[in-house]
């Protein structure tokens, strides 16, 4: 296993030492719009966030008694950040509580007074200055225990509000936008955001736009890269989705007179998203004013046991959870593909 620039496909690396791992978990209804999103258990979405919750703290889940999984049985890629948890420990794993529909049991969770969103194609209904705003003040409050943080997200049907906010401030990048779907549902994902952008118009502020548009966690940890990134080094964790969250946080800086510290700030993603022929995460990166740090790693599950497991290379879930960051993380402290493979099956096994 080896971690790659998006840009210049070199060998790169994140910093060494611990990491603190926060997982960002929000529900937007958007996720319960018939077959836009396979991320979780069918009739049960809005509980992924809450299971994966769960499941990276304690190694199972409380709140029913399955793990989320697609339809096809895929598991969730909370399976990978647990199991590099398990081989070199986080010095730190805690939840953000940015709208559940269910709190997460027996997890160290964050509370913020933030409600699910409801789904884009009627309007969220997000106070946005205000969700913003708690993330700049949290980012200015967390105090590291490890030498570095990496931010992690849990949200269903995160790509199509993802996509609605990047058309909502103005970037081009309708197609670049990953799925968790192998054959990816263009028609209802489509309809969604084109009903969301039907309800902004030009004279409104950025701040009214994302909250008709967008979801709590992409604009709570906008903020929060804001202030924390001028204080600690930042691992946006994910793809597609952690892509948006930057495009947002670079385009409120006219409107808060603050810029993130983008050298402080690394997006760590995994193949299945850097590779994806279905969408382009390197252009939604080169719309930024900057041009960021971004890896993405080499692990794959070719070699697994498990036959599901191989439905990742093939092109489903591909990440969510922390699973780019995590690989990265793993891959920085000389754990091998063998070893991390191993890891995850003695999991599934067990479970």
């Amino acid at each position: 296993m080896q971690s790659y620039n998006i840009f210049t496909d070199e060998i790169d690396s994140l910093p060494e030492g611990k990491a603190d791992f926060l997982l960002a978990a929000s529900v937007t209804r958007t996720c319960e719009i018939e077959g836009i999103t396979q991320a979780g258990i069918p009739g049960k979405i809005p509980l992924t966030p809450t299971l994966d919750a769960e499941f990276i703290v304690n190694k199972q889940v409380f709140s029913i008694g399955e793990l989320a999984e697609t339809p096809t049985g895929v598991p969730t890629p909370a399976i990978i950040t647990r199991a590099v948890h398990n081989l070199n420990p986080f010095s730190n794993i805690e939840i953000l509580n940015l709208g559940l529909e269910l709190i997460p049991q027996n997890s160290t969770c964050r509370e913020f007074d933030i409600k699910p969103s409801k789904s884009i194609a009627d309007g969220a209904d997000i106070n946005a200055k205000d969700i913003f705003e708690k993330g700049m003040k949290f980012g200015q409050e967390y105090e590291l225990k490890g030498n570095y943080l990496i931010l992690a997200e849990s949200t269903p049907s995160g790509t199509t509000t993802a996509t609605a906010t990047a058309l909502a401030l103005g970037y081009d990048c309708a197609n670049d936008f990953s799925s968790s779907f192998l054959d990816v549902p263009n028609n209802i994902k489509n309809e969604t955001i084109n009903k969301a952008l039907s309800l902004i118009d030009d004279s409104m502020s950025r701040f009214e736009k994302l909250g008709i548009v967008s979801d709590n966690m992409l604009i709570f940890c906008a903020g929060f890269l804001l202030t924390a990134s001028r204080r600690f080094h930042i691992v946006l964790a994910g793809g597609t989705q952690m892509a948006a969250c930057l495009l947002v946080a670079d385009a409120l800086r006219e409107d808060v007179l603050m810029r993130a510290k983008h050298d402080n700030i690394t997006l760590a993603t995994t193949q299945w998203v850097a590779k994806d022929k279905s969408s382009d995460i390197k252009n939604i990166l080169l719309k930024l004013s900057y041009t960021p740090h971004a890896i993405y790693t080499t692990f794959s599950f070719a070699n697994a046991e498990i036959p599901i497991l191989k439905k990742y290379d093939d092109g489903e879930a591909k990440e969510g959870v922390g699973a780019g960051a995590t690989l990265a993380y793993a891959n920085t402290n000389k754990i091998t593909n063998k070893e991390l493979l191993e890891a995850i099956e003695l999991i599934i096994y067990t479970m």
